[in-house]
């Protein structure tokens, strides 16, 4: 079937709100390539929102789930549990930088792993109140929606939210909430929290401060490295529960390090993972500390699919790829290079205000002009339109919808990576004519 033959069935088919960023329909993919049907090829530098770290159809990835499908599909691990989810667990509890003794829960998506993360911190502090930062994204559920902070397209229409969800500023500097400068600002940012909003939310009704290391949707935000050691010590200052969402940055998304909040020594109570975890299997977990966990009552977490088995076939076959091909010192050289062609692209255009991130989770932010930092989302979604008809696949994100972010397979080749980074140059030269 061709791509449009494929849509005009979609569009009888599936949800209107269920939409798609891409024309295409996908028949293969392998590496950091994807092959739609009609056999056009695309390099792609969006990973599946941050899924295939990996890279698409891996094979010890691709052999772990085949070798445990021929054995059973699903049990439940509720009903009858099986070795591969405790392996995991254990492997979890060996990289998460989580204070130990740890505990491990195995559930399906980001937003459900952030759902838990906020259960099991409710319960264990007997608090209610949940701090989040401006543009925060969690996900897509009702808890998670309000944790959220963009309003078009994850909120617009599906309100009331949950209660006792509360908003502070983060750590973006380009675009200070407090029109301060880094750094003579002294982190006022995160001094906020106990000189301003502790007046208004008292802190002994707060069970948690749920932060995204490096944010996603909202921009590749990153903070200074002063933001979230302050943070986590006003949390162990007043009771509150810190807990560091990587589900999009987490697994060697931000070079040296396997979880961003590591690059800052921080050890959080809680931390959330998925996307890159099952290399396109859903699975994810919240892992945190014993005491935490174990507080919890039996059965009082948990869901029939957490901790499929085939999920967990492909996630210890991921861990196992990140153990022996280092794909951790992979990151590292990654980022590097893009950000290097990065900064020349800002010499090279105006329209590029910032260049921010960690490792190859980098971002370029585009602005109407430098002075007055005015978001370009016209611009934005032109160099993504331009990319994508020559092959290349980007993805936009960011609070206004003016931000460009890399999220490819770690697994990039030299050659594919100089010929995306090629168009990508192209689109913003295209801007100007």
């Amino acid at each position: 079937m061709s791509n449009k033959t494929i849509a005009d069935l979609r569009n009888t088919v599936m949800a209107k709100g269920f939409a798609s960023g891409k024309p295409a329909y996908v028949a293969s993919a392998k590496g950091a390539v994807i092959t739609d049907v009609e056999g056009t090829e695309y390099i792609d530098f969006g990973g599946g929102i941050a899924v295939m770290n990996v890279g698409y159809s891996n094979p010890k990835v691709v052999a772990a789930i085949k070798k445990q499908a021929e054995k059973f599909t699903h049990t439940c691990f509720m009903v009858m549990p099986y070795e591969s989810a405790v392996t995991l667990g254990e492997k979890l509890c060996r990289i998460v930088p989580v204070p130990a003794p740890k505990r491990v829960f195995l559930t399906n998506s980001g937003a459900e792993a952030v759902e838990n993360a906020v259960k099991v911190a409710r319960y264990y502090t007997r608090r209610q109140a949940i701090v989040v930062l401006d543009h925060a994204f969690h996900g897509r559920t009702l808890l998670t929606m309000t944790m959220t902070a963009k309003v078009k397209p994850y909120k617009w229409g599906f309100g009331p939210f949950a209660p006792e969800v509360y908003r502070i500023p983060n750590a973006y500097c380009y675009r200070c909430a407090l029109g301060l400068k880094y750094p003579k600002c002294g982190i006022a940012c995160a001094e906020y929290i106990k000189d301003e909003f502790f007046g208004r939310v008292t802190p002994d009704s707060i069970a948690a401060i749920v932060a995204e290391p490096v944010q996603g949707e909202g921009g590749f935000i990153t903070p200074p490295p002063e933001y979230f050691p302050r943070v986590a010590q006003i949390c162990k200052e007043n009771g509150i529960l810190f807990v560091a969402d990587e589900i999009q940055s987490g697994m060697a998304r931000t070079g040296r390090q396997m979880f961003a909040i590591e690059h800052w020594g921080v050890e959080p109570d809680l931390v959330t993972v998925a996307k890159s975890l099952g290399a396109g299997l859903p699975i994810s977990a919240l892992v945190g500390r014993a005491e935490i966990m174990d507080s919890v009552h039996g059965g009082g977490i948990g869901g029939t699919y957490g901790g499929n088995p085939l999920a967990c076939a492909a996630a210890n076959a991921v861990l196992d790829v990140y153990e022996e091909q280092n794909m951790l010192a992979r990151s590292e050289k990654l980022g590097r290079k893009v950000r290097k062609a990065f900064d020349a692209l800002k010499r090279k255009y105006e329209v590029i205000g910032d260049v921010r991130g960690l490792g190859p989770m980098l971002a370029l932010e585009l602005v109407k002009d430098r002075k007055t930092r005015k978001p370009a989302p016209e611009e934005t979604a032109a160099v993504v339109k331009y990319a994508w008809e020559r092959g290349l696949v980007l993805l936009s994100c960011g609070s206004y919808s003016n931000v460009i972010r890399t999220m490819m397979p770690l697994v990039i080749t030299d050659s594919q990576l100089k010929k995306g980074l090629a168009i990508l140059d192209e689109a913003f030269a295209s801007l100007g004519k």
